[in-house]
């Protein structure tokens, strides 16, 4: 033991060294146990906190405009596209 260090010091690194090496140790199992599950069960147990996903697309809304609110339209467009 060096003389220098003092003993908490040295049972300070070895309680870091050891948590280190049983990280290492949880996170190698869990990559192990994730990589060696088949794949399906991933798509038979979907995330409970994202809402369903539609099978179909939404419905497509369409309004009709009037001549006068075309006009306005094309007219707000060519003014907006005028710095272009």
């Amino acid at each position: 033991m060096p003389e220098h260090v003092s003993i908490l010091q040295l049972t300070g690194a070895a309680v870091l060294a050891l948590a280190t090496v049983a990280w290492v140790v949880g996170l190698t199992r869990v990559l192990r146990r994730s990589l060696a599950e088949p794949t399906a069960w991933h798509a038979a147990h979907p995330l409970h906190g994202l809402p369903p996903q539609r099978a179909t697309p939404p419905h497509v809304e369409s309004v009709e405009l009037t001549p006068a609110e075309r006009d306005a339209f094309a007219g707000l467009v060519r003014q907006l596209s005028d710095g272009r």
